[in-house]
């Protein structure tokens, strides 16, 4: 049974599906009780109702969004990226970075059950 993140995926090239589901997979093989929904219009995976990670296909990144304290607790191994309060941009050219996804899905759930 396909879901709404599923959906949302569907709608994009083969290759950009790919990217966008592989940053799922990673999510869930970090927590496999992820809620996985649409929020403000993107890919959104949650925990007790808390936004763990959004993810969406722009034109010429993929857009990770981890929400501020994440960009500021990984800076250092984010400034080969563009960031911003709560955004990391991929370059398409660029490979994802798989470890990187999983800290911040880690980092993100910590933080979310320590509250």
């Amino acid at each position: 049974m396909e879901n709404k993140i599923d959906n949302f995926i569907n709608n994009y090239p083969d290759e950009i599906q790919a990217l966008l589901r592989k940053i799922r997979e990673i999510a869930l093989e970090v927590d496999p009780d992820l809620e996985q929904t649409i929020s403000y219009g993107i890919p959104t995976l949650k925990k007790n109702g808390k936004n763990v990670l959004h993810f969406a296909a722009q034109k010429t990144h993929l857009g990770i969004y981890p929400g501020s304290e994440a960009i500021a607790h990984f800076d250092e191994r984010l400034q080969n990226y563009q960031t911003s309060k709560g955004t990391i941009k991929i370059p398409y050219i660029e490979a994802l970075d798989y470890r990187l996804i999983e800290d911040l899905v880690r980092y993100n759930l910590e933080r979310i059950t320590k509250r």
